[in-house]
């Protein structure tokens, strides 16, 4: 089983699967080439949402790419997957840690260095920088840069995932940043064709 945070993150959020099921465009962009997939589901109570939750994460094991779990602690546990991602406003890995258990990976977003070491020195197995591009897919967002990526990655030695409007048409300037994964949503959920557009993100990673 993969445990390296590396290449193409895709984000499956089911308002953004243009009705489609959320488990086909998962198997389509492990089929693409993703590596990690994350479950994010903004709309429902976590209870609701295990039975996908469970799905996404055999789909990883089945293609061998790293699962996790966005908000929810106890759904990242009860549905056995890689791992858990929190955002600023969320538990504090103190606090998530005991829930999840010490083989769990936690990633945390973050907007800034400072963020991002601090994240580290809590004992996150990755930090999300973001929002690099402007993005539909976030109510509520705060900017980063190509050049604020630079300074998370020279800060930390924890792998760097770069978020945030990222499209076949500027991966590449992340990927030269020195993101060490990239996650997105729109890019690969709303696609015509998930499959052949998580192949083309994933290609940028060599």
């Amino acid at each position: 089983m993969r445990r390296t945070i590396a290449g193409l993150y895709v984000i499956i959020d089911p308002s953004a699967c243009r009705g489609r099921p959320a488990a086909g465009i998962a198997r389509a962009a492990l089929e693409g080439g993703a590596t990690i997939i994350q479950w994010r589901d903004k709309r429902r109570d976590p209870g609701d949402q295990l039975a996908d939750a469970r799905a996404i994460v055999a789909l990883c094991r089945e293609y061998g790419a790293i699962s996790i779990i966005n908000d929810y602690p106890d759904l990242a546990q009860a549905s056995g997957a890689d791992g858990v991602h929190l955002g600023q406003d969320d538990a504090s890995i103190a606090a998530v840690r005991p829930v999840v258990g010490a083989a769990m990976i936690i990633g945390v977003s973050t907007n800034n260095a400072d963020e991002a070491r601090r994240a580290e020195a809590a004992g996150a197995g990755y930090v999300a920088i973001g929002a690099i591009f402007a993005t539909a897919s976030k109510n509520v967002t705060r900017a980063a840069s190509i050049e604020r990526l630079r300074e998370v990655k020279a800060a930390v030695r924890v792998p760097v995932v770069a978020i945030g409007g990222i499209n076949a048409s500027n991966i590449a300037s992340v990927v030269d940043a020195g993101a060490d994964a990239a996650a997105v949503i729109s890019a690969v959920c709303a696609a015509d064709d998930p499959r052949a557009a998580a192949a083309e993100l994933a290609a940028a990673f060599g």
